[in-house]
């Protein structure tokens, strides 16, 4: 008989009331504990997952619930304390949503305390999962495209809600290849003070060491996507090889021109089927039967590359990677754009 998971979830907005719902209805969990300091919201989101026990303190349900899995759906800025909680009740997993952090140096130290205290650690790039990402991904692992050329991947929303999914399904198309470098540029002041600081617009070139080259846009001036009605669907990932191409849209299917001919399917992001696939690999992962697609040190090698491109859009150079100890990054951002850049 398979081992059953306890798992504690903190926020009941949006994203945690979905996390905390799905971690529910898989056999392989039990959802012992939610929390959140919004009573209303953590009300209705129990409603929706099992009516499990109820905290507004964190300590609290972490000590009388001894969860297997720490599972947080809360604002990037505040990481570390909650990795540190984590080990101080000795968790065994945490689950999380992206982005890793606001800055490469936080990121390196959340890595760092999972690994000194045996912490297995997943972030929520569930997207992969979808349909029409996977019959992209077994297009490309096919060799039917020839050698991959080039991966080009743009969306609109803004650089820190959207980055780390680009930069990992870039990765991930590509094997998760190590990169060479990374030039960028950045510009808009708009969205520096959202609880996702980030520039308005970002485009940048990742040289992976096999040869392909990654393209990277995000932002208000990224291309638009007209198959995708709605905003943050407005998202392409286009991989260029010698014998063809193929393509996903986020919220419109995907394509492919092979040796084979063309072909096409449909597929749309469907949070709960992805988060669904994503949840049920975590406890394949705690059974040791799988590497998890999305473990943190794929994340952190995602989250290197976004790092990367801020700091060549502000130093105005090529980025070597790996990175060393710089300045945050977002301080780097705020200090260094432009009123009118865009």
């Amino acid at each position: 008989m398979s081992k059953k998971y306890t798992v504690a979830v903190l926020g009941a907005g949006k994203r945690g009331k979905m996390h905390a719902k799905l971690f529910s209805q898989n056999d392989r969990f039990q959802l012992v504990g939610l929390c959140d300091m919004d009573t209303e919201r953590l009300n209705a989101a129990a409603q929706e997952c099992g009516n499990p026990t109820l905290y507004t303190d964190l300590d609290k349900m972490l000590s009388e619930t001894k969860p297997d899995i720490f599972c947080f759906c809360t604002p990037p800025a505040i990481r570390t304390s909650l990795f540190k909680k984590a080990a101080d009740y000795g968790i065994k997993c945490i689950a999380y949503e992206k982005p890793m952090s606001t800055n490469l140096e936080e990121a390196a130290e959340l890595m760092k305390i999972a690994k000194e205290n045996g912490i297995k650690t997943v972030v929520s790039h569930q997207q992969k999962y979808g349909p029409h990402y996977q019959a992209v991904k077994k297009i490309v692992d096919s060799g039917k495209l020839g050698r991959i050329q080039s991966i080009y991947g743009h969306v609109w929303g803004w650089y820190l809600h959207m980055v780390t999914h680009v930069m990992d399904y870039i990765r991930w198309y590509n094997n998760n290849e190590e990169a060479e470098w990374v030039t960028g540029s950045i510009a808009g002041r708009g969205k520096l003070e959202d609880n996702h600081p980030s520039p308005e617009y970002a485009g940048g070139f990742i040289q992976f060491k096999n040869g392909v080259r990654g393209i990277v846009e995000i932002g208000a001036l990224s291309p638009d996507v007209p198959e995708s009605e709605y905003p943050w669907h407005k998202g392409r990932f286009c991989i260029q090889g010698t014998k063809g191409f193929a393509e996903v849209i986020i919220g419109a299917g995907w394509r492919a021109c092979t040796e084979d001919g063309y072909q096409e399917g449909p597929g749309c992001f469907d949070y709960e089927y992805d988060g669904a696939q994503y949840i049920n690999d975590i406890a394949l992962w705690l059974d040791g039967e799988i590497d998890h697609p999305c473990d943190q040190e794929k994340a952190y090698k995602g989250f290197e590359l976004a790092m990367a491109l801020l700091r060549s859009g502000v130093e105005k150079k090529m980025i070597k990677l790996p990175l060393g100890p710089g300045e945050n990054e977002v301080d780097m951002i705020k200090k260094s754009i432009p009123e009118d850049s865009i």
